[in-house]
Order: C-alpha cells, then structure tokens, then sequence
C-alpha cells in the first residue's frame, strides 16, 4: 500500500510541475506578444504570488490601482504562471512574470520600484523583503475583524494602510511592541470608490437579499462559514416567500476543504435553478462573477459571515445580519463591530424573513450601523478614500526620497574624506 501511495504522490506532483511549465511558457508567448515593459517605468509594484484561486484578493484593486497609475506607474510581479494568465485575462495592471528569485531580481534591476504593496500573506512574500530601498507595505484584501488581521506578520512590513481606527484599535490590543501611530497609514476603502457592474435583474417590488457566506475555513478557529450551517434554510425560506430576489454569492474557495459544505454549496445553487424555473419573474442570483460591488450597493439586506464582507457591507452603511458560527472553536472579535452587530444564529435562519424585516425597520439598529461606519471607514463620502489612498503613496514617495538623499549625501560624505586623505598623502 506504501508504494501505491507514493507512487500516486509522484504521479500528482509530476502532473502538476508539468501543468506549471505549460502554463509559464503560455503566458510567456503572451507576455512576448504584448508591449515590452519599458526600464525605469514602474515606481509602485504589486507582489502576487498566489494562482488563480485567489484571484479575488486582486481583483478588488484593480480600479483603485489603475487610478493610483495615472500618477505613479504600478505594475504586478506575479510569481504564478496561473496567476499571471488570469491577470492578463483580466481588468488588472501590466503583468510581469517572475516566478524565479532570479526572474524577480532581472526584472526589479530594470525598474526604479520604490513601493511594493502585499494583498496577503503568502509566505513566498519573504522572498521580496530582502530588497531594501524601498517600501514594502500590507494593503491587505478587505477589512474584518478575522484574527488574520492581527497577526503578527504585519510587523515585517515597513508600514500597513488600514483602513480607519478600528483597524488600529484592533492591532494594538494584539501586537507588542509596534509603533501603530508610525507604520499604520489610514485609507478608508478605496474601493468602495469603484463599485461596478450592472445589475443582472430588472428590479421590482421584490426585497433584494445578498447572502454571501465564506469558505468553511481549514481550522477550528477559523470556522466562520454558513453554507452548511445557516445557508440552505435562509435560502430555501427566501425562495419560498414570493417576495425575496436572493443574491448568492459564496467564497470561490467553498467546499475546497470539507465535502458537506461543498454539497451543501451545490444544493442551494440547485434551489436558485429550480426556484427560477418554477417563477422567471423571480429573477434569483447565484453570483461567482469577478465584479464586486453592484451586489453590495444593490441588496437592501445583506447576510455574510465573518469576514470581509461584514466590512465590504458596512463601507455601503445598508442593513446587513451576521451569522453566528455554530463551531464554537471559531474566535470571534468581540471588541469591534461584531459587539455590537446584528447575530443570525442557525437555528433562526430558517426565520429569515422575519429577520429581514426586523433590521430594516429598526431605528435603533440603524443608528448604531452609521457609528460603526464611521469608526471602521472614516469619512465615506465617494472619492475621500481614493484621495486618502493617493496621500499614503505620496507620503511613501516622499520618504524614498528623504532616505535615498540621505545615503547619497552620505556617500559623498565618504568620498570627500578619501580626497582628504589623498590630499594629506600628497603634502
């Protein structure tokens, strides 16, 4: 059996190293066939060495970075074959496929980069760091209050925008010894700046519900996903109320780690197809396109789990319900908004409707929504965010510049004194 098993091991890993190669020599003819990237272009660079899977974590800053490009040209290096061919496939920034150290060091050599900016926290990012002069800065891919957000990795970065002062709050309850007033810039959400996409219904009288659960998590503390726990009875009761349009829009991850909660996944997708068959009018949603935003603006209610959703919701100030993990290994924040949010446990999501309309009529409920805004996002007014994401930049610019004058002039400091030395010799 032991030599079965590991001659399906080195069949698995042969047939992806040869999938690999396919796929970096396929983006390479891409990358060929396209504009060059021309030396000492970029001064901003966007490091992602994930695949496609987590092309999400990317796709959100697409419109905020093709903004920031129009004044400091950004480019992504791409460490991934599949990654970089769905960059390219996308709305994103020139692509530059590096996905050896040596391929990464030819081609910063050639370009003046002096941000480089992190969407997670992948561990090949270690691999950038050893370049110095310049800054590496965690933008992160959305604002939750996840214990992702806290760990102590944010402390190898030079600085992390955030993005208001609950984010702040949260770091400084958890990491010793780190300078958050120094190394954290504010930036809101910028992409909240950006929302598109046109909606795939014609709306109507219909109570529009956006539930958008997360995947089941590859952990006991990090078990926040619904689908199999809440999902297919709020769903089933929307379908069944005649008055609902449900828009389902589930982590692309769903289902990777844990059979159940991938069936549970199929299941709903299946109520959604039936549903519409039985009532077009009715004009249900099951949503895994890469736009993000028309969902989020559009819902009059939203139910997410913990996760960047809360925040992605919370950045549009509309009532949204939070499901409460079953498991309960799962750390849940209960300092920020999630103290004072608005709980779906499971065994009430079969009372959704109910629930639905309980949060849209309550004053009070409402009230407490804005202030929390406020806390996690700051000003929202459209366009204060990109500004406040501009600023940052600028700020970073500015210091590159502070520190690379210092070294030159302390450079030159060092060749005046060998001129002195050379002079006395002379003498």
């Amino acid at each position: 059996m032991g030599a079965v098993s590991d001659a399906k091991k080195a069949y698995r890993l042969l047939k992806r190293a040869l999938a690999s190669r396919t796929a970096v020599q396929r983006v390479r003819r891409r990358l060929a066939a396209s504009e060059p990237h021309q030396p000492g272009r970029y001064q901003v660079a966007v490091y992602f060495a994930d695949g496609a899977v987590n092309m999400y974590q990317m796709r959100q800053w697409y419109r905020p970075l093709a903004e920031l490009a129009k004044h400091w040209p950004v480019v992504v290096l791409s460490r991934s074959a599949t990654g970089a061919d769905k960059l390219l496939d996308e709305d994103a920034p020139p692509v530059a496929l590096v996905p050896t150290v040596r391929d990464l060091e030819r081609f910063i050599a050639t370009q003046d980069i002096r941000v480089v900016l992190y969407v997670n926290q992948n561990t090949r990012n270690f691999q950038m760091f050893r370049y110095g002069r310049r800054w590496h800065v965690f933008i992160n891919h959305g604002e939750s209050d996840k214990m992702y957000m806290t760990t102590n990795q944010y402390k190898a970065y030079d600085y992390a925008f955030v993005a208001g002062q609950a984010a702040r709050d949260r770091l400084s309850r958890t990491l010793w010894d780190y300078d958050i007033d120094r190394r954290t810039l504010e930036i809101g959400r910028p992409q909240a700046d950006h929302y598109s996409g046109s909606l795939p219904y014609t709306p109507d009288e219909r109570t529009v519900v956006l539930y958008a659960p997360t995947w089941e998590g590859d952990r006991p503390s990090a078990h926040y996903g619904s689908i199999a726990t809440h999902g297919e009875a709020l769903v089933q009761a929307l379908l069944a109320s005649g008055r609902h349009r449900v828009i389902y829009r589930p982590h692309p991850r769903s289902g990777v780690v844990d059979h159940e909660y991938g069936a549970a996944h199929k299941r709903i997708i299946a109520a959604i197809t039936a549903a519409n068959a039985g009532d077009p009018r009715a004009q249900h949603i099951y949503d895994h396109g890469a736009e993000l935003g028309w969902q989020l603006a559009a819902a009059d209610v939203a139910v997410v789990d913990i996760s960047a959703m809360v925040y992605d919701r919370l950045a549009v100030g509309k009532p949204l319900l939070i499901t409460r993990p079953a498991d309960e290994r799962a750390s849940v924040d209960t300092n920020g908004y999630l103290s004072d949010c608005e709980w779906l446990e499971a065994d009430a999501a079969s009372e959704i409707v109910a629930e639905v309309e309980r949060v849209r009529a309550d004053v009070a409920a409402t009230a407490r929504l804005r202030m929390w805004v406020q806390h996690y996002f700051g000003d929202t007014t459209q366009g204060v965010a990109t500004e406040k994401f501009h600023a940052a930049i600028s700020h970073l610019m500015h210091e590159w510049d502070h520190w690379h004058a210092h070294e030159v002039g302390a450079v030159r400091g060092d060749e005046d004194d060998d001129d002195e030395e050379v002079a006395d010799e002379e003498i």
